[in-house]
């Protein structure tokens, strides 16, 4: 159960990153709305405090956040930007996800 928690706040974190810069993203780049990006700004300040809720250190929540943000950026361009991953962008992402999981669930002595 511990580590569907863990996995779930790196997905919702992930998830808050991605979106919040998104939306300032859109705000800057494409003309948004001014709301937008303050909206992108709160989802960000959220995407900070996510990861408090873990229970490993902060250099091994923030190692193995980085392999989270890998996989899920390459399923955000895929998803809203309709980027198609290549194959090596499948392969890293996989091998960020692996990374992820030696780093925080593997077990030790």
């Amino acid at each position: 159960m511990a580590i569907l928690r863990s996995l779930v706040l790196f997905l919702v974190a992930g998830l808050c990153e991605i979106g919040g810069g998104y939306l300032i993203w859109r705000t800057l780049r494409s003309g948004g709305s001014l709301w937008l990006g303050i909206l992108g700004g709160a989802i960000l300040i959220l995407y900070g405090i996510l990861p408090t809720f873990q229970t490993a250190s902060f250099g091994r929540v923030y190692a193995a956040y980085g392999g989270i943000f890998i996989a899920l950026s390459i399923l955000w361009g895929w998803l809203v930007d309709r980027t198609v991953p290549d194959r090596y962008e499948i392969i890293g992402g996989l091998i960020a996800l692996i990374g992820v999981g030696i780093i925080m669930y593997w077990p030790r002595s």
